[in-house]
């Protein structure tokens, strides 16, 4: 699998990390760590160096009860952070973190290079129309309500199934604007109890059946800090053991603050797929 990012087709089928650049002062782990200039350009170097293919920039925490954001407010945290980026880091491929299609829209005007909504276009109708328009990958999550609402929409009969009908239904509202490159994200922790976490991990291949990309996060997140009773501090050597899980059931891309870690977890997953010699 393949998807256009400005002219460069990124092989998909050898999977790849996505680093986490939060430019919003309350997410649930980075908040406020990068806003200022130079902390923000390291730490986009670093992630660069490290070895991500995609940086993804939002200013709008959606964590669990996480205050809402005007539309204006979000644009001045994030188009200035993404003309800097790309100021000093023209080649990279900027993912932008945003349900809003103004917001995608002016970042996609300053060189951005995808988008990624946690709503898949339902918080906002002219969504799919502006990445039609500007005709660029679109990683679409599965997610109940609103940030401030998700977590009192976590009643399923089957979660897998039920996500997998919403995708079914978000894809082809996409294709039928001509969407060419899309990506799917189960959307752990988002509308999701600790269980219905687990189990869309554990059932992930079923994901299979939508011949897409699949997107996986759960970097740090309530489902491995309440899993073993640790802080999201201290969440990183648990996020390596369930990306590896996600890895070996599919993941295509790793969404993580911690890329080095990522991508080596990437490089030895690799090594499994080598056709040795005997």
């Amino acid at each position: 699998m393949t998807i256009n990012c400005k002219g460069e087709l990124i092989d998909l089928s050898t999977p790849k990390v996505m680093g986490i650049m939060n430019i919003t002062p309350d997410s649930f782990f980075d908040g406020g760590a990068y806003n200022e200039e130079s902390k923000l350009l390291n730490q986009v170097d670093k992630m660069l160096t490290d070895g991500a293919t995609f940086i993804d920039i939002g200013g709008y925490s959606s964590k669990p009860n996480a205050a809402a954001v005007t539309e204006e407010e979000e644009l001045n945290r994030i188009v200035p952070a993404v003309k800097l980026i790309l100021k000093r880091f023209p080649d990279v491929l900027l993912s932008i973190d945003t349900f809003r299609s103004t917001v995608a829209a002016a970042c996609l005007d300053h060189g951005a290079a995808m988008v990624n909504d946690i709503s898949a276009g339902k918080l906002d109708d002219r969504m799919l129309e502006v990445v039609a328009k500007y005709n660029v990958p679109y990683i679409m999550m599965h997610m109940r309500g609103t940030p401030q609402s998700m977590q009192e929409n976590v009643a399923y009969n089957d979660v897998v199934k039920e996500s997998i009908a919403y995708f079914a239904e978000r894809i082809a509202a996409a294709r039928s604007l001509r969407i060419n490159d899309l990506i799917i994200d189960p959307g752990f922790g988002f509308a999701k109890t600790l269980e219905h976490n687990y189990e869309i991990l554990q059932k992930l291949k079923v994901y299979e059946l939508l011949k897409l990309p699949l997107l996986v996060g759960v970097s740090r997140k309530s489902m491995i800090q309440k899993g073993i009773q640790v802080t999201a501090n201290d969440a990183l050597n648990g996020t390596t053991v369930l990306n590896t899980i996600a890895l070996m059931n599919g993941a295509s891309i790793l969404r993580v603050h911690d890329v080095k870690e990522a991508v080596e977890a990437v490089k030895l997953f690799n090594l499994l797929n080598y056709e040795y010699e005997i």
